[in-house]
């Protein structure tokens, strides 16, 4: 039969190491919970690259129903003021010239409007 001072020996040091794993659980989990320690220094070695664009959702078609509404005030405000860029309109109805092309360019194709001259110089007239 073993020693009683042997057995004590053994249930001291298994006591010791319980009371250090529950310690080191329980310090861990209040960290965890507070947001842990400052995050580590990176070591030498190539440093982080910046990170990855987010990529953009599929672009949303604009209602046909509300490009022709704008053509429509397009079309008025070009029979009222003929000879105006794309610039001008936009800035005398308040949008931006990226969301007057595509009604132009329905306008244009319907010879509800003509133009001259060509790219940022084109003028736009009642057809």
């Amino acid at each position: 039969m073993a020693n009683p001072n042997d057995i004590r020996t053994l249930v001291d040091s298994f006591v010791s190491e319980l009371t250090t794993l529950v310690r080191t659980s329980a310090l861990e989990a209040v960290q965890g919970a507070l947001g842990g320690s400052a995050p580590k220094r990176r070591g030498p070695g190539r440093p982080r690259g910046a990170a990855p664009v987010a990529r953009k959702g599929k672009r949303v078609k604009r209602d046909p129903a509300a490009v022709l509404a704008v053509a429509d005030k397009v079309h008025a405000a070009i029979k009222a003021k003929p000879g105006q860029s794309v610039e001008q309109i936009g800035k005398g109805l308040g949008m931006k010239t990226k969301d007057l092309a595509l009604p132009i360019k329905k306008l244009v194709e319907a010879k509800k409007v003509r133009t001259k001259g060509q790219r940022r110089g084109t003028r736009y007239f009642a057809g």
